[in-house]
């Protein structure tokens, strides 16, 4: 199984996929899938995705024109889905910024992602809106909010955070989200795609691995954890977390991500990827702003969940839930 990243294989690409125009891309081979499970049928033929990655800023056409040259590159790629990372639309540099740049889902801006969904004929999992939701006059605060259009520009399924990040971290800097943002109030059912069944999360979310098994045990082929990681939890948490959801979970896990100093108080680690279930990095970006693909092989999640049935041998009974705080 291949994946799609920044440059070297390019002939190799070419030569599996022939017709198939690679700009500024290279390609991942996988670790060996075991013996048993491994896939006769064409990649070619397989559902492609494409994973963006941005440096945003306050500016919000910037980050605009540059997120709409990467869905227009993904769609001139073939990809069927584009995802953009968690505050796509901006990064402010403190909360009373955050508060006045932010939008209803109504407003300008996921109006002219609307508009460029049906352009480029794709679905777009926008990773983390700062939405003015229903109740911004009486909470003056904002939704951190995932939002999934299809290739019509119609929004099918909104997810809004529901784990906000209030960390401290000693090298990174604090972060308390919830000074300008609301947690969401429930998880957002699968929602089925060109590409499979996409479960929706945002950042801070995959630290809670009760979500990615309550989105999979309702039906989700495929989980998105749009971000915004830092410099020290980056490094250290990143890959594994990604990879530890797509192992317990048996799901494919995309994972756009900001990169970069978005300003003077500000930067993400970058690093987005593709995993698929068996736990293998499939596609990855380089740094710097710009795209992966990978393939989508949902013969392949059948086959290996049939193999480590793991689902069918979990013991609710003795867990409990697991939801509770630590006494």
């Amino acid at each position: 199984m291949l994946g799609f990243l920044t440059r070297p294989l390019h002939r190799l690409l070419s030569f599996l996929c022939p017709g198939l125009r690679i700009p500024r891309l290279s390609v991942l081979c996988a670790q060996p899938r075991p013996r048993a499970m491994a896939i006769s049928s064409s990649s070619c033929k397989l559902p492609l995705v494409a994973v963006c990655q941005v440096t945003s800023t306050p500016d919000k056409q910037q980050n605009f024109k540059t997120c709409a040259e990467l869905v227009r590159e993904a769609a001139r790629l073939g990809a069927c889905l584009a995802f953009l990372p968690e505050a796509f639309d901006f990064i402010a540099r403190d909360p009373a910024e955050t508060l006045h740049l932010s939008e209803p889902l109504g407003g300008k801006l996921l109006e002219e992602y609307t508009q460029l969904a049906r352009e480029c004929g794709l679905w777009l999992s926008l990773g983390g809106f700062h939405e003015r939701g229903q109740d911004w006059e009486q909470t003056q605060k904002i939704y951190n909010c995932h939002v999934l259009l299809n290739s019509k520009g119609a929004v099918v399924a909104t997810y809004r955070k529901t784990h906000l990040c209030d960390v401290e971290i000693p090298g990174q800097g604090p972060m308390c989200e919830s000074n300008s943002t609301m947690p969401g109030p429930s998880l957002e059912s699968p929602v089925s795609t060109p590409a499979g069944k996409i479960g929706l999360a945002v950042c801070y979310d995959i630290r809670f691995p009760e979500l990615s098994l309550a989105l999979a045990q309702a039906g989700a082929e495929i989980l998105t954890y749009p971000s915004a990681f830092g410099s020290v939890t980056g490094p250290a948490h990143w890959e594994v977390l990604l990879r530890a959801r797509a192992i317990e979970t048996q799901c494919y896990v995309v994972a756009a991500a900001q990169c970069g100093r978005h300003h003077e108080k500000r930067a993400s680690y970058g690093h987005s990827m593709v995993v698929d279930p068996w736990g293998t990095v499939v596609a990855r970006c380089s740094e710097g702003p710009g795209l992966c693909l990978a393939r989508i092989d949902l013969n392949y999640l059948r086959q290996l969940r049939q193999h480590l049935p793991v689902f069918q041998h979990r013991r609710p009974d003795l867990y409990g839930n697991l939801g509770h705080p630590l006494s």
